[in-house]
C-alpha cells in the first residue's frame, strides 16, 4: 500500500510540473520590465524575486532551472554555465 501511495504522489507532481528541470543556453534578449529572459532556443523565462535581469548580459552562456506552471517557465535559478 506504502509503494501505491508514493508512486500516486510522485505521478501527481509530475503531471502538474512540480519538477524542476534545468538548460543551458545563450541569453538571446533581457526583458527588464516584466523581469523574464529569452535563451537563443525562443524559451522566454520569468525571473525570480532575487534575480535581477540587469544582473545578465547577452551573448552570455547561462544554466536555468526551472518549473512550468500554466504554460509559462518560471526560473528558480539562473548561474553561469561551464
Amino acid at each position: 500500500m506504502k509503494k501505491f501511495v508514493v508512486v500516486a504522489i510522485i505521478l501527481a507532481a509530475s503531471s502538474t510540473g512540480a519538477f524542476a528541470k534545468q538548460i543551458t543556453g545563450m541569453v538571446s534578449a533581457i526583458d527588464k520590465s516584466h523581469d523574464s529572459v529569452t535563451l537563443s532556443d525562443g524559451k522566454t523565462f520569468t525571473l525570480p524575486e532575487g534575480i535581477e535581469a540587469e544582473s545578465l548580459k547577452v551573448g552570455e552562456k547561462v544554466k536555468v532551472v526551472y518549473s512550468s506552471k500554466a504554460g509559462k517557465l518560471h526560473a528558480t535559478s539562473v548561474g553561469a554555465a561551464h
